[in-house]
């Protein structure tokens, strides 16, 4: 099935890769695990905190925004080692990753309404 030009199955096989991605642990500059190692630390005991699970997801979606955007600015910059593709390749993944989360948010709020919303 096409949506927007698009086949559906394409667009299924990119989240499945965003997902994915998501769960492999992230290094920041120190070495240290990124904002995920507070889920993972839950995920050792078989119980995963909603707040920190919401919390290193956002983080990764502004992670990904931040890059994109500092490739941006070395691309016009005239770096050589930046090249157009990766610019806009990076620049893709943040939309993308925003896009779902902007998503999620939209399911949450029509889950707390529909909770609100429910007689006693």
């Amino acid at each position: 099935m096409m949506a927007g030009g698009i086949d559906s199955s394409r667009i299924e096989s990119m989240l499945a890769q965003l997902k994915a991605s998501a769960q492999r642990p992230q290094t920041d500059a120190i070495g240290g695990l990124a904002a995920a190692a507070g889920v993972q630390k839950t995920q050792s005991t078989g119980k995963i905190d909603f707040s920190e699970a919401l919390k290193a997801s956002l983080n990764s979606v502004n992670q990904s925004q931040v890059e994109a955007e500092k490739l941006g600015k070395n691309f016009a910059m005239g770096d050589d080692s930046v090249s157009l593709s990766d610019v806009m390749i990076a620049g893709q993944k943040a939309n993308i990753s925003f896009q779902a989360t902007v998503q999620v948010r939209n399911k949450l709020v029509s889950a707390y309404h529909d909770i609100m919303n429910m007689q006693v």
